[in-house]
């Protein structure tokens, strides 16, 4: 009786025994405080609402209740805090059938009975229907993105599971060609061979662990998001609204920390620069000063743009007319302009390399400083580091200076150029004016120089660089 005599005495507006009761045409009292700070947000000259009834007032007028304000005076003398108090250690609240509002603030239940309602004045408190779709729809909402999540690190799993058995394979290709090429050296060649077996070692065991750390770190989130999952279908199980709002708080509590982002990124395992003519490259290694002999190049297929079809021995370049590859995306790879840069650089010395460029009608071919930036649009010109000639417009030759300076390649252009710092070799081969849809990597091939005839490269030895 007690609670239902309180609950008669509670203004709608701050839940608090009233305090100097109003009525204003209607049946409903309030707070004259409550009701005139309501009013003082709506339209200045509007009509007045009553909070309860929601019928409209042209000009109200605040008439207050004496009968009520004695019934108010009477049951707040009443000592009854006092009672309540002895009796709430003993017994259990009874009344829960009749509880009307939840408080989503502190995630609980609003008995009037249990609680003051100064407890919940300044929290956000709803009805229990109210409270039961909004926290229904909450959760409804983490577990989707679990669910997403979890789809997400299931798919980083897989990745990753292949990444790591083409590692490995790579990584067994690399020990057998470096073993062929090593086994007919002498002594030194076999001293070099141990030594990059041992870097190939590294390289291999640091991206293993990288990748099984990875491994370990998703299958861990992934165990956390089923977890989260599971709590959240229990709860979202429960067949009554009072038992499923009462263990909202514990429900959210369990839940944090099972939301994961899925961010798979990994190390490259670095294949370019093992891939190629070792034998090249060592007996370079062995000599400054040498004489200039056409490079043997191998393309970096980590710093190709999507578009770019390379061999398997990074020693052609095919542009493609499909879709772009989806390919992990990397700091060092062209994202805009299609291009490629070489595995090997130049620091010092004289340098010049024959490209194959079939009855190609665009290309560019030239060297770029290794720090040049490979993302968004880029102007290839010197100033941002690189050195380039390009066929266009069918026959036209031109060096991509600032601006452009045509090039007359009737009669052999011996001049070469100083360039300062490490140069990387830059093909960027061109779309035709009229692309066929047909497999780009049967026709239309770049081959980065092994051997290649003057009719066939076109005396590009324009591309002669003496580095410094």
């Amino acid at each position: 009786m007690a609670c239902c005599l309180k609950d008669e005495l509670l203004c709608s507006i701050c839940l608090s025994i009233y305090q100097d009761p109003v009525s204003f045409g209607c049946e409903h009292y309030f707070c004259r405080k409550c009701i005139t700070e309501h009013w003082s947000r709506q339209e200045p000259h509007g009509a007045r609402d009553c909070p309860e009834c929601r019928r409209t007032f042209a000009d109200p007028l605040l008439s207050p209740s004496l009968k009520l304000s004695n019934i108010v005076e009477r049951y707040s003398a009443f000592p009854l805090d006092a009672i309540l108090n002895a009796q709430r250690s003993s017994y259990p609240c009874k009344d829960h059938e009749k509880v009307k509002l939840f408080c989503l603030s502190d995630k609980s239940l609003v008995c009037f009975f249990c609680d003051e309602p100064a407890l919940h004045e300044q929290h956000q408190v709803t009805t229990i229907d109210e409270a039961y779709e909004e926290i229904q729809r909450e959760m409804k909402e983490q577990l989707a993105t679990l669910q997403d999540s979890e789809k997400g690190h299931t798919e980083a799993l897989r990745l990753l599971q292949r990444q790591l058995t083409e590692t490995k394979s790579s990584a067994k290709g690399l020990r057998a060609t470096i073993g062929e090429v090593f086994e007919h050296l002498q002594r030194f060649l076999r001293e070099r061979q141990k030594a990059m077996l041992e870097e190939l070692e590294t390289d291999t065991a640091r991206t293993l662990s990288d990748i099984e750390h990875k491994l370990q770190r998703f299958s861990q989130q992934l165990r956390d998001v089923k977890e989260g999952i599971g709590i959240l279908q229990e709860r979202l199980n429960e067949p009554g609204r009072h038992g499923f709002l009462e263990g909202v708080a514990l429900t959210s509590e369990r839940i944090k920390g099972k939301i994961h982002e899925t961010n798979l990124t990994y190390e490259d395992f670095p294949t370019s620069k093992y891939m190629g003519p070792l034998q090249y490259t060592i007996w370079k290694s062995l000599f400054q000063d040498i004489s200039p002999v056409p490079a043997a190049l191998t393309l970096d297929p980590v710093t190709a743009h999507q578009r770019l079809i390379l061999s398997d021995d990074c020693t052609i370049v095919a542009y493609g007319n499909l879709h772009p590859q989806p390919l992990q995306d990397s700091l060092r790879r062209f994202d805009v302009e299609v291009s490629v840069l070489g595995a090997e650089g130049f620091g010092s010395g004289v340098h010049y390399w024959e490209v194959m460029v079939s009855e190609k009608t665009q290309w560019m071919i030239g060297v770029a400083n290794e720090t040049v930036s490979r993302k968004g649009s880029i102007q290839i010109q010197p100033s941002r580091g690189f050195y380039c000639i390009v066929m266009h417009d069918g026959n036209q030759y031109s060096a991509c200076t600032e601006p452009w300076t045509r090039l007359n390649v009737k009669s052999k252009l011996e001049k070469g150029e100083d360039f300062p710092g490490q140069a990387l070799p830059l093909l960027q081969p061109r779309a035709e004016p009229r692309q066929r849809q047909e497999c780009p990597a049967a026709e239309n091939q770049h081959r980065a120089s092994i051997r290649a005839t003057d009719s066939v490269t076109r005396q590009i030895r324009s591309l002669t660089s003496t580095l410094t």
